[in-house]
């Protein structure tokens, strides 16, 4: 059930999660329990800013890792609450902390296992930095961040879903882009 490198962990390391839409995973400032493995479905992690608006920090999906940050901090920064039904695997800080201290290959794993998804962060961020909606939306088509519904790529784009819309619109007009399905695109090569 568990990817590498979990899946060396005792079996009293991790428990298996089933929760709704809408449930609330856990709220930041909560204490740290550990990291989650997403099997099925969605969790967004949240930010609240001073003046209200509700900050995307992390949407997770199906055979990701998220809360990463928890293994050595204290308490959660953000709020996880589940976007879709999901099962995950809360997997306990203590014991995944005590086999990354005895177990260097498990060690080497894990690290490298969030260095690749650093990486995936960063060129979102790299992402946001793209002015035209129409080149943004066309980058990250080409580089696979479709993965759900229109309204949720829009928000992980850093657009309104009405700009994404215009500018899938206008994408597929001009040629660069297929409409395959409702809400599914695909780059249009040679």
């Amino acid at each position: 059930m568990l990817p590498a490198p979990f899946d060396v962990l005792p079996e009293t390391a991790y428990r298996v999660l089933n929760l709704d839409a809408g449930e609330t995973l856990f709220r930041q400032g909560d204490p740290s329990r550990g990291i989650f493995y997403l099997i099925t479905g969605s969790v967004r992690l949240l930010r609240f800013a001073r003046g209200g608006e509700t900050i995307v920090v992390h949407r997770a999906g199906p055979l990701e890792t998220f809360a990463e940050a928890s293994l050595f901090v204290d308490v959660y920064h953000c709020d996880a609450i589940l976007e879709q039904a999901a099962q995950l695997v809360e997997l306990r800080r203590d014991p995944v902390l005590r086999q990354f201290h005895s177990d260097p290959l498990f060690a080497m794993a894990l690290t490298s296992r969030f260095a690749t998804q650093v990486q995936t962060y960063r060129r979102r961020l790299e992402l946001l930095a793209v002015r035209s909606a129409q080149e943004r939306v066309f980058t990250a088509l080409a580089e696979g961040f479709l993965t759900g519904d229109i309204k949720t790529f829009a928000t992980e784009i850093g657009l309104s879903h009405e700009a994404t819309y215009r500018a899938l619109s206008h994408l597929v007009r001009r040629g660069h882009l297929i409409k395959t399905g409702r809400g599914k695109y695909c780059v249009k090569t040679t």
